[in-house]
């Protein structure tokens, strides 16, 4: 932008001003030349000088006369503390204020990943829907939408009323007749112009609404009238009504708050992944983008949705403001967007709000209450959820440390013992600490026993709560054997939240280990198609096929969840075990002893060594596993005794896995493993004894 004159394509529809800062002119150009190149009248500053007079009262002329005023926002104009942009800014906001509610007049769009939430960014623009055109490529629907916005409204002319074309318009101000001397014709003209009027709408709406992304919205904050899924572009065809939410901004200014901006975005996505008729990408693979670049369309890409809900929160004492907004992802298209000022007892209802807002934008249709499935299981007091929210992001940041998210949700329970849901995060929780990091069998059965009574406790509170059934099923299947009721829970839970990809993910490995091979993957899929960037996704999927015995399609679904998180333990060890159940003694040594301090590896490794005729190593291998599990690892000793096939041993240990209920056992069906034992009388015995489906 500079001296010169803005320099202008005449044509009869009215102007687009394009306000930027000099150092987006090249992404402010190619806005300009696609919008010329439809035929549209731009005034476009091109020159890097400003001076005199003139130019400025032709700039403040053109923003008074222009039909649309677009502010181009990005991160140059965030960093820009002075500009003449800014001037051009405020004059334009000043002349909305002049205007009708429903008059378009404003239409922000920003190139990068600049947010909406930017304070540096006026009030009046962050109010609005934006859209995006990265580096200032506009696609055909943004363009048809401006076109739209422009096409000339003329008179109707009475004596012409039955003959006027299908795609005119009426203009905005009346126009006396040509001939006002008779009251007939003014009535006539009346008529006439409401006819054309509702003629052009009906064409519009047939025309408009299957073709392009979003119709202009006609105030602010407010659903649009087109769905997220629009006639996608090339090579990407999203599922209807599937959405991310990406990580709501932590605007409070103090980095100690990020546990509640993060813990507030995960229970949003849970509020809408409660709505069946949504598809929710889940939280591991939308928190991936926290803190990147990247930009909409290539998130969307990723996650393989057509919508993505952003944000920030601001959290003071018992106050929060949450700042949410959808956008199209197909188009850029902003579809919603609102800002709420809460206090925290009345978070709950906060969610049933957004999830209800969003839920409208996309043109879903809602079944049953939705406030009963949003607020399940949740808490009204803003202590009990603030302590729920930290024991939720322990879990994320040290995943080895169950004890932290124990203590977290247990103060939750404290403040709130109705609390449905931090009992079952805490089921969860001393669950995975039994069957994984209990360094006893006392210790372990202690912790299932506990965890068991807090998912029967959740469950009472609130018996339609899928967290809870899953969280019951889980303690059934790996601490009590009672497969039957785990089964049953299972399919519960998954009824009630058929979008929470990780009891999907735990389900399907279940359903595979209990022989549903069929139902197993299908879930797991199902669980990867929510979840594709979250390496857990790929593993419990490879663990399932592990199961099914589909062993290469199970070290394919490891190599990917490698390749999103390279080190993986289990990943590592079970493509070790894949291997040798497929013969390839190499590639499994190769693979086990690139992990050889993990269990799984030390049990693949005693099994290939003994095979490959390295007896001493063999023996070592087992020697080193019972050195660091002790009597927690009766199940893995069974294994290796039974490929070593020392038959009368294997059946010892397994019997002793059986009486210090070894979590080991669940997996005993289908275990490829323990194969050399099936025909024994004391391994069916042990069979009968666990009552398998």
């Amino acid at each position: 932008m500079g001296g010169g004159l803005p320099e202008r394509v005449s044509t009869p529809a009215g102007a687009v001003f394009l306000s930027y800062a000099s150092q987006d002119a090249e992404a402010a150009q190619r806005i300009c030349a696609a919008l010329r190149s439809a035929g549209v009248e731009v005034w476009f500053d091109q020159s890097e000088l400003r001076g005199g007079d003139a130019w400025d009262r032709q700039i403040r002329k053109q923003i008074h006369d222009c039909a649309l005023f677009m502010p181009v926002i990005s991160a140059n104009a965030h960093a820009r503390d002075e500009g003449y942009f800014r001037l051009e800014w405020k004059l334009a906001v000043d002349r909305s204020h002049l205007m009708s509610p429903d008059k378009t007049f404003l239409l922000p769009v920003v190139i990068d990943n600049t947010p909406q939430i930017d304070e540096r960014i006026p009030d009046r623009f962050r109010e609005l829907q934006w859209s995006r055109l990265p580096g200032g490529e506009a696609p055909p629907a943004f363009i048809e939408r401006i076109q739209r916005l422009l096409v000339p409204e003329e008179p109707a002319r009475p004596a012409a009323a039955a003959s006027i074309p299908s795609g005119s318009t009426i203009a905005r101000a009346s126009i006396p007749s040509p001939h006002p001397t008779r009251a007939s014709n003014i009535v006539l003209w009346v008529i006439s112009a409401l006819l054309a009027m509702g003629l052009t709408y009906l064409i519009a709406e047939r025309l408009w609404r299957p073709q392009h992304s979003q119709a202009t919205p006609s105030t602010p904050k407010t659903a649009s009238s087109t769905s997220a899924n629009p006639s996608p572009a090339a090579g990407f065809s999203p599922p209807p009504h599937s959405i991310a939410v990406l990580p709501f901004v932590n605007m409070s200014g103090d980095k100690e708050q990020e546990y509640f901006s993060d813990g507030l975005t995960e229970e949003i996505l849970n509020s809408l992944a409660r709505i069946n008729e949504l598809q929710v990408s889940a939280r591991t693979s939308s928190f991936l983008f926290k803190g990147e670049k990247v930009d909409l369309g290539t998130i969307a890409r990723k996650l393989n949705v057509g919508a993505i809900l952003e944000g920030s929160v601001r959290h003071s004492g018992n106050t929060v403001r949450v700042t949410a907004q959808l956008n199209n992802a197909v188009t850029g298209f902003h579809l919603w967007s609102q800002t709420y000022d809460r206090d925290l007892g009345d978070v709950l209802k906060l969610q049933t709000e957004i999830a209800t807002a969003v839920a409208s934008a996309l043109k879903v249709s809602l079944l049953g209450d939705v406030a009963a499935k949003v607020e399940l299981g949740g808490t009204r007091n803003p202590a009990a959820f603030d302590a729920y929210l930290r024991g939720l992001t322990a879990e994320r940041a040290h995943p080895d440390d169950m004890q932290a998210v124990i203590d977290a949700q247990t103060e939750a329970i404290r403040l709130d013992s109705k609390y449905a849901l931090a009992f079952a995060a805490r089921s969860l929780a001393l669950s995975r600490y039994a069957d994984v990091f209990a360094p006893t069998v006392a210790s372990a059965r202690d912790a299932f026993n506990k965890a068991l009574a807090d998912a029967r406790t959740a469950i009472a509170v609130t018996p339609e709560l899928g967290e809870g059934h899953a969280a019951i099923a889980y303690v059934l299947d790996r601490g009590f054997f009672d497969f039957a009721r785990a089964r049953e829970e299972y399919e519960r839970a998954v009824t009630l939240v058929p979008g929470n990809a990780s009891v999907l993910g735990r389900y399907g490995y279940f359903a595979a280990s209990m022989g549903d091979a069929d139902a197993g993957v299908a879930a797991s899929r199902r669980a990867v198609a929510l979840d594709r960037l979250n390496a857990d996704s790929y593993e419990r999927l490879g663990d399932t096929l592990f199961r099914a015995r589909h062993f290469k399609d199970a070290i394919g679904a490891y190599d990917q969840a490698l390749a999103l998180q390279p080190g993986r333990a289990v990943s590592i060890g079970r493509t070790g075990q894949a291997y040798y159940a497929l013969g390839d003694l190499q590639s499994a040594r190769s693979a086990c002893e690139s992990k050889i301090d993990f269990y799984m590896s030390q049990v693949c490794l005693a099994a290939t060594y003994d095979k490959l005729g390295r007896r001493a190593d063999a023996d070592a291998m087992l020697v080193r596993l019972r050195a660091a599990n002790g009597d927690t690892a009766q199940y893995q000793y069974a294994q290796i005794y039974a490929q070593w096939g020392n038959r009368a041993r294997a059946l010892e240990e397994l019997e002793r896995a059986v009486r210090v209920r070894d979590p080991g056992l669940h997996s005993l069906k289908t275990d490829f493993l323990v194969d050399p034992l099936r025909s024994e009388p004391r391994f069916q015995a042990v069979m009968r004894e666990l009552k398998f489906p």
